[in-house]
């Protein structure tokens, strides 16, 4: 029982948050000096929100640079203000400063809004503390924060990537049990597709975090970072399988009504998701996995294939469910692969060069936060707020990469800090000792923080809480800040909402061309490899991976442009039903990897023909999505009919699947790009600076 309560990750992380804040509390309470440690408890914020409590091979480095640039932002802006620098363009200034960090690479861009987090906390220590106090408290607090961060860590034996991991499996075995369960709806993709895309989302966006997790360790020779390394590769493989479909709604008809094929593949399919349950469990507990066996169950998909020898779907399923069950038994790849490359990192001076072009998306977000700064802080001076950093610091939390993110963080947060602030009330009329309060504050902390990566607006009402005491306990002035905390918050809302809208704004609705054209250059260069013969199991496989992340960022595109004001909702209907396409497309070349490298047939002559044929189909799409004319190009009408002469092979089958659906991506681009100049006509002037 106590493995599932301590290593659970919610738990995990809330008692590492948690014990990192209050221990340094508690150590100056019984010095008699708490005031210094509720300011010292300022810094771990700092740290969390600039990444450092990432496990990383170069981690004393990034903890040695996040704390040098808390402390010279905290003492350049007291500096700035000494000067007689209005605090708005002293805000300005530092977020420019900053900003180039995002050009180094992005875990080295959330240094900036980490260090602009330490400069407003600065802002209620000027005129109380002398100029190197605030400082001070920033290296203090970097060098706790780092040094519990490393033991625990150490203690918890990769805790981030076992859980990555263990929610892998998780949602892989929800991938495959949405699949067949909508076994005999696929005739309708309309209502069969979204949740499977939804389900594929997921995957591949945790497939990506467990490659930056892995990125970030020291010795992968060790032998528990092998095992997980192990059980990452397994999972590429159960990905390859699970995804791979046939499309033949038909066929898969007329076997169910032949036989009692459906009973026997939901069977099949609800052992293996099963299956898959226990073994996330098994990783996230430190546990180790015990036999398994479902050969009785495959001989059932092994006889219907067997009596329906015409109809491919009971082969199909014998075949992926077959390796699906042989990675489960034996826990190991079925071939040794190499990693996918990581993100380069750009040197300084060459980032510099880089963030200095009015081009810079890192020069944008910089400007984009620092001006809301400065709008913030001059709103709170001509109203005479008694704390205005509030607002600067409702800015910085609710600053998110993208309108919907942003517009839910908002929500949450406003929502959150009113609730907060009746309950704080509340509380500050309560006469209990201070050690029972703080004993109060410690509980609110710990629930906080185990609801904060599920729902964040009932994390906030607790952090607010605990804010107002902490407040009440460093300057006595808890119930005066009540009322202006939410003014403040509301007006952060605002700036961030209406700086998200119409400075420089990365809308997903004018990236999806782009993205589409990623899509359709990654699925070329996935054919290419597969057709060259050549015996490479790792590079086809990375090429793979590449196809599905880059499908998987046009599909978020899409969800995220769906959200979004202004823009032609038939115009998303139609490149929805692009990305549909597009997703078929990605499994039939899911399928036909694992044929290439397990039983390639085709001779070369036959494989340089279907290869021109892909090439030419994609690069007209991709002319197609570059032109916004009328379309009268009929290549692709006569380049994807079936040549009937030829053998109808399994490989052969996908391809023309692939030649059909690039026909249908062409025929929707001709459509979709037609239905655009009919934006709104004040957010089309706005996507001239942001698209």
């Amino acid at each position: 029982m106590w493995r599932r309560v301590i290593y659970h990750p919610e738990v995990n992380y809330a008692l590492r948050q948690t014990l990192v804040l209050c221990i340094p509390i508690a150590i100056t309470w019984s010095l008699g000096e708490l005031r210094f440690g509720f300011l010292l408890s300022l810094v771990p914020a700092c740290c969390n929100i600039g990444g450092l409590d990432t496990p990383h091979k170069r981690f004393f480095k990034r903890l040695a640079i996040g704390g040098v640039l808390f402390s010279v932002s905290s003492l350049l802006l007291q500096q700035l203000l000494l000067w007689s620098v209005p605090l708005p363009v002293c805000l300005l200034i530092l977020a420019l400063l900053l900003g180039v960090t995002a050009e180094i690479s992005p875990l080295h861009g959330r240094m900036l809004p980490a260090a602009m987090v330490a400069a407003i906390f600065t802002l209620s220590l000027v005129g109380s503390y002398p100029i190197w106090y605030a400082p001070a408290i920033y290296v203090i607090g970097t060098i706790w924060y780092g040094i519990f961060t490393y033991v625990w860590f150490r203690l918890w034996q990769e805790q981030p990537m076992r859980e990555s991991l263990s929610l892998l499996y998780r949602q892989l075995a929800d991938y495959l049990e949405d699949k067949y369960s909508l076994l005999t709806q696929h005739t309708d993709p309309e209502t069969a597709l979204p949740p499977l895309l939804k389900r594929q989302q997921q995957v591949m966006d945790t497939i990506t975090q467990v490659y930056q997790q892995i990125y970030m360790i020291t010795d992968l020779k060790h032998p528990r970072h092998k095992r997980l390394m192990q059980a990452f590769q397994v999972a590429l493989d159960l990905q390859e399988h699970i995804t791979v479909s046939l499309h033949l709604p038909d066929e898969v008809q007329k076997l169910v009504e032949e036989s009692h094929a459906e009973a026997v593949i939901r069977f099949n399919a609800k052992i293996i998701s099963s299956r898959l349950r226990i073994l996330a469990n098994n990783i996230l507990y430190h546990r180790q996995p015990t036999p398994f066996n479902m050969d009785n169950e495959l001989s059932a998909l092994a006889k219907i294939a067997h009596q329906h020898p015409d109809n491919p779907v009971g082969a199909f399923c014998y075949y992926h469910f077959g390796r699906i069950a042989h990675l489960l038994s034996s826990q190991s790849p079925l071939y040794v692969r190499s990693l996918m490359q990581g993100q380069s990192i750009l040197p300084f001076w060459r980032a510099l060069k880089s963030y200095c072009s009015l081009k810079s998306v890192g020069l944008r977000n910089a400007a984009r936060l620092g001006l809301t700064l400065a709008a913030g802080s001059g709103i709170g001076t001509m109203l005479n707020l008694p704390k205005p950093y509030w607002i600067l610091l409702t800015i910085m939390l609710v600053s998110q990469n993208g309108y919907n993110a942003t517009r839910i963080r908002i929500q949450h947060r406003a929502l959150g800090t009113m609730f907060g602030i009746v309950a704080g009330a509340g509380i500050l009329q309560l006469r209990y000792p201070q050690n029972t309060m703080l004993l109060v504050m410690l509980a609110i902390t710990l629930c906080s923080y185990l609801t904060v990566r599920k729902n964040y607006g009932i994390a906030v009402i607790g952090f607010t809480i605990t804010a107002v005491y902490t407040l009440q306990i460093i300057a006595l002035s808890g119930m005066d800040i009540l009322l202006p905390r939410l003014i403040d918050t509301i007006i952060g809302c605002i700036l961030v909402f209406a700086s998200t809208i119409w400075l420089w704004p990365q809308w997903q609705s004018g990236l999806l061309r782009q993205n589409a054209h990623n899509a359709l250059e990654s699925y070329q260069q996935h054919l290419r490899l597969m057709f060259s013969m050549t015996d490479n199991a790792p590079e086809l496989s990375y090429a793979r991976m590449k196809v599905s992340q880059a499908h998987n960022t046009l599909f978020t595109s899409l969800n995220q442009a769906m959200q979004e004001p202004g823009f032609n909702t038939r115009y998303l209907t139609d490149m929805r039903l692009w990305i549909t396409h597009s997703q078929f497309l990605v499994e039939h070349l899911n399928g036909m990897t694992v044929i290439a490298r397990d039983q390639y047939v085709l001779v070369p002559e036959l494989s340089n023909d279907y290869l021109n044929a892909c090439e030419i189909a994609i690069q007209i799409c991709q002319q197609r999505l570059e032109y916004d004319g009328p379309s009268s190009d009929t290549s692709m009408l006569t380049l994807v009919e079936p040549n009937d002469d030829l053998p109808e092979t399994l490989m052969e089958r996908h391809i023309e699947r692939i030649l059909a659906h690039l026909k249908a991506m062409h025929t929707i681009s001709s459509l979709a790009w037609q239905q655009r100049p009919h934006h709104g006509i004040w957010l089309k002037r706005k996507l001239r600076g942001g698209v």
